[in-house]
């Protein structure tokens, strides 16, 4: 997909293949990245349908701070700055949770693949 910056994958085990399937490899995030997005965000295993919202618009304010020049003087989305979104977004998320292991299943499945 040409000019494909950023897909993010709000859903369960959406960078995870199924072991089952050993000839289907490729999980969703990597499909995504194969098609042409440069980055990805995905979940590594299952996450609550309520914090699945709340991550992301984290995500998207923080993202918003992390846009770069590019060569026609255009401002666009970085590798780097979906990495520190994601990074700022997840330890924004630790702070309303306790310390439980529970609380780790919220915001630890969230992973940035990029180029």
């Amino acid at each position: 997909m040409k000019g494909a910056d950023l897909a993010f994958l709000s859903a369960c085990q959406t960078s995870t293949g199924d072991e089952k399937l050993s000839e289907e490899a490729v999980h969703l995030a990597g499909g995504m990245l194969a098609a042409g997005y440069k980055d990805v965000v995905a979940t590594m295993w299952s996450i609550k349908d309520s914090y699945g919202p709340k991550l992301a618009e984290a995500f998207y304010k923080n993202l918003l701070s992390y846009k770069v020049e590019d060569e026609t003087g255009s401002k666009r989305l970085s590798s780097e700055g979906a990495a520190h979104a994601l990074h700022y977004a997840t330890q924004e998320m630790q702070k309303t949770l306790d310390n439980s292991e529970s609380s780790l299943l919220m915001w630890v499945p969230f992973v940035h693949f990029g180029l």
